[in-house]
């Protein structure tokens, strides 16, 4: 544990920089390039809590300094700590360069660690707090130009929605990408797969006129989507639905997953889409 005590060593001079006399400026200056040797002495003794703090205290010093971008930077040096051992403490840090940032027009940083805040809440499986956050990032994306970091959070946005059965917005958020694309000659190529993912929300609520009616109006989008093995899918499962035929519905899925591996997502939104249809079927019977 040497170079934690080296980390100690430098924390101690830092404190007592800030706590003496000394010209403003250097007085600060000082304590700063203390505490970033503290950290990084913490750091290779992974004293994680120790270097996250040392950095917030960088963080404070920066500020007196006026020197926001550096004090943001700081912040997002204690949130990589604190990341390792609390994410409440690295959301904390990573809100508070988010601030600094926003503050100094650095919109596409800003983006950033809104976006990694919520994968961190998306890892904790708070959703709600996790599309909070995508949305912001995409937003800041979207300002910056940055179309396809925008529209990256915007798709995961929509998924986390689809998986608390918010499926209107994920939805609209799918075939909204999904027309955007279209005018993308780079980006046309992933309409197909788009416009499955709004299929599928669709068949989650169980209404297959309304996915038909979707079906119709993604041709109009893509007139090429008719011919794709996802479009047949969407068709063979929307008429399992009309019918209330379930093995149907199981079959036309086990056909695709053969040919294209189905991911967790798809999966998960499928397996509620089936359950929606017993649920419908187990109505019928009761009348």
């Amino acid at each position: 544990m040497a170079d934690e005590s080296k980390g100690d060593e430098f924390l101690k001079k830092a404190e007592k920089k800030i706590s003496g006399w000394g010209i403003f400026g250097s007085k600060y200056e000082d304590a700063a390039d203390l505490y970033e040797k503290a950290a990084n002495q913490f750091k290779l003794a992974k004293a994680w809590d120790k270097a996250g703090n040392s950095y917030l205290r960088l963080a404070d010093c920066h500020l007196k300094l006026d020197s926001k971008h550096e004090a943001a930077s700081a912040c997002v040096d204690a949130g990589n700590c604190f990341k390792k051992i609390n994410t409440a403490d690295a959301i904390r840090c990573y809100d508070a360069a988010v601030g600094h940032f926003m503050e100094i027009g650095r919109l596409n940083m800003a983006a950033r660690y809104c976006k990694e805040i919520g994968e961190i809440y998306e890892a904790d499986q708070d959703l709600e707090q996790a599309i909070a956050y995508l949305e912001k990032s995409a937003d800041l994306f979207h300002s910056e130009e940055v179309s396809t970091s925008a529209n990256q959070c915007k798709q995961k946005v929509a998924q986390l929605a689809a998986s608390l059965d918010q499926y209107p917005k994920a939805i609209e958020i799918f075939e909204s990408i999904a027309r955007q694309s279209m005018n993308n000659n780079l980006l046309k190529y992933g309409v197909k797969g788009l416009l499955l993912n709004a299929g599928i929300c669709h068949l989650c609520k169980g209404d297959a006129v309304a996915i038909n009616n979707a079906l119709e109006q993604y041709q109009d989008l893509d007139p090429t989507f008719s011919g794709t093995r996802e479009h047949r899918l969407l068709v063979d499962l929307a008429s399992a639905m009309e019918e209330g035929d379930i093995e149907k519905f199981t079959a036309a899925v086990r056909e695709y997953d053969s040919m294209t591996r189905l991911d967790p997502w798809k999966t998960s939104l499928l397996l509620k889409a089936k359950n929606k249809l017993k649920d419908m079927e187990e109505e019928d019977d009761l009348t």
